[in-house]
């Protein structure tokens, strides 16, 4: 059973979609597996969608200090998403 896709790093879930992406592109799955592979790359892609807004907001939060040292701030909630 394949795992998880919401306890999967970031790398893994892109490995796994590219993984999936190539098998399609071959062409030589059954019409269900083929189906059934989409649906799980479309999870993927979402979730690594995700995973790399999460880090967008962290290095947005990211700033430098008067001192010259780096620090992280709450965020203000801007209503752009970036895309």
């Amino acid at each position: 059973m394949p795992e998880p896709i919401d306890a999967m790093s970031f790398e893994d879930a892109l490995s796994e979609l590219e993984r999936i992406v190539r098998g399609l592109e071959g062409g030589q799955m059954k019409l269900e597996d083929a189906i059934s592979a989409y649906e799980r790359g479309a999870a993927l892609r979402r979730h690594c969608d995700a995973k790399l807004g999460e880090a967008e907001m962290r290095v947005r939060a990211i700033v430098q200090n008067d001192d010259g040292t780096t620090g992280t701030e709450p965020l203000a909630d801007t209503g752009d998403s970036g895309r």
